[in-house]
Parts: structure tokens; sequence; C-alpha cells
């Protein structure tokens, strides 16, 4: 061989033994990032330890990041989207009961009117003409213009005049107001019944224990006034001579009796009986029959 060849080849050992790359000398096969066959690894850097009765190192890890709540700023102007305080609503005064009106507002009307006297029957809830009258009485006599038409000045008037009605007072039991009850109707158990409020009161020593509205005869049939007696109780009966119903009849005088009126109940005081003392709540008069015995008075006035 010559020399020149043997520098040549022992130049690229060196290279080969060093793992340096020559291109297109390495060898086929071997990826150029890799280790070549035979070359030395150089060692890492050996981890020292602490001396034998030296304090081990103290760890060291990164700080946790302490949070804190931003305080609150004072005096932020509030964000245009803000929801404002909306504004009270407005309150206006109840409108007045007026004619046409059946309300409760009419039936405390009539029974402020009716309890110092200017009103003459029971509350009904209806703003007619008669209540139209008795309205114009009371402004008449307090010096407001008799207008039957309710206004502010008027109510507060009928207001300061007395109290607030009872349920009893809203609500009556009749039509009128019963009567003051006669002196025969005082002592033991009768049947008090006044044409004049057209109510009949079942008292029992001089105690009325319940009332109830009452129609009478007309003036070809009338109702006969005077001091009777219970003598026939007749639950279901049927009149012979007019072919109507009459139930629950207590029979006082002849063929007239006390009892119930499906006529009373549907048209009320638009007709009459032939001479018997017609009731309009059938539930009352139910209740009497059971309650009454014969031999009870009945007084007509």
């Amino acid at each position: 061989m010559r020399r020149g060849a043997v520098g040549v080849a022992g130049v690229l050992g060196v290279l080969v033994l060093a793992g340096c790359r020559v291109d297109g000398v390495a060898g086929a096969g071997v990826p150029s990032d890799a280790k070549a066959p035979g070359s030395v690894a150089t060692p890492a850097p050996a981890r020292s330890s602490p001396a034998p009765g030296s304090p081990a190192p103290l760890r060291t890890s990164p700080a946790p990041v302490r949070t804190s709540p931003v305080p609150a700023r004072t005096g932020a102007v509030p964000r245009a989207d803000a929801r404002r305080p909306s504004a009270p609503p407005r309150t206006t005064a109840p409108a007045l009961p007026r004619k046409g009106q059946r309300t409760a507002d009419v039936r405390a009307l009539q029974a402020r009117l009716w309890s110092l006297g200017f009103f003459r029957q029971q509350p009904t809830g209806y703003f007619g003409d008669v209540t139209a009258r008795a309205l114009a009485a009371f402004q008449r006599d307090r010096g407001l213009g008799a207008s039957g038409v309710l206004d502010s000045a008027t109510w507060a008037r009928l207001r300061a005049a007395g109290p607030a009605p009872t349920k009893a007072e809203l609500y009556p039991e009749t039509t009128l107001p019963p009567a003051k009850p006669d002196p025969r109707c005082l002592t033991g158990r009768a049947l008090c019944v006044s044409k004049k409020s057209r109510t009949l009161s079942w008292m029992v020593d001089g105690r009325v224990v319940s009332v109830m509205d009452v129609r009478f005869g007309s003036a070809y049939t009338p109702t006969r006034d005077g001091t009777f007696k219970v003598y026939w109780k007749s639950r279901d009966h049927v009149s012979t001579l007019y072919h109507t119903a009459m139930p629950y009849a207590l029979f006082f005088s002849g063929g007239q009796a006390v009892h119930y009126s499906p006529d009373f109940a549907a048209r009320g005081y638009a007709g009459a009986s032939h001479g018997c003392v017609n009731v309009r709540d059938k539930a009352k008069v139910a209740a009497l029959f059971d309650t009454v015995r014969t031999g009870d008075k009945v007084i007509v006035y």
C-alpha cells in the first residue's frame, strides 16, 4: 500500500471514532444521529450526597400563589344597564256606587241610610229609585243638595254619621225590618205575623227565634186578623179548593194556613195568596213546621 493511501485511511478512522458525520462517508443503514459502534459516552455528572452527619438539603418548591378578594370600590358609578327602582304605583280613590249598580258597596250605602232612618227597607244591594230617593232625603237633611247621587262629600258625611254596618245589618233575614211584636206575642209560643212589615216572627217567651218574609191574601181573599191557634199540621198538603200545593201547612183559621209558596219564591210580592200566609224561604218554613206544635198561638195583626 502506498503511504498516501494509508494516510487518508487513518484520518477517516479517527473521524469515525470521534462520532462526527461526514456526508457520503457514514456507514450504510446507520442513522445519521445514531452513535457509532465503539464510541465512548460522556459520563453524566455524579450527584453529590451530603457528608455523614450534615443536615439534608432543603427541597425548594414554587411558593403557592395567594389570592385575596379585591376590595369593593366605594362610590362606584352604576352601570348603564343596572335596574333603577320602579316608582310606586299610583293609587286612585275607589269609585262610589251609582244608580243602576248591584254591588256590595250599594248594600253598605243602603245599610247606612237604613240605620239613620232614610231607607225604609232592608239592604238589597241594588241602587234603584228607592235608594236614590233615600239618598236625596239624607242630602237634603244635611244641607248637601238633594241630587240623589253619591259624591265624595255625601259619602264622607254618611261615614261620619255612624259606625260601619254589621254583617247582620248588611245581610238581614227579611226584606223589611220586622215590626215591633204585638203584646200578645210576648208570652208563650207564638207565630207573630205582621202585615205592616210583611214578616213572620217565631217567638218563645218573648224571644225571637227566627224571622222570615211572608205575603198575604189579596183584597178579594184577605188574610184574617186576630188571635188563633194551630189546629192542624199537614206536611205535603194540596188545596182541595184551588188544587195547589201547600207544603208545610200550619192551619190556624178554617182553610187559611201558614205554608211555603213556590210562587212567592219565584215572583216575590208581585202575587198574592188566597188568604193564607205564604212563606218565601222553604228551609225556614220546614224548620218552623218541625218546631211548632198543635195549640201554639198565631197572632195576625
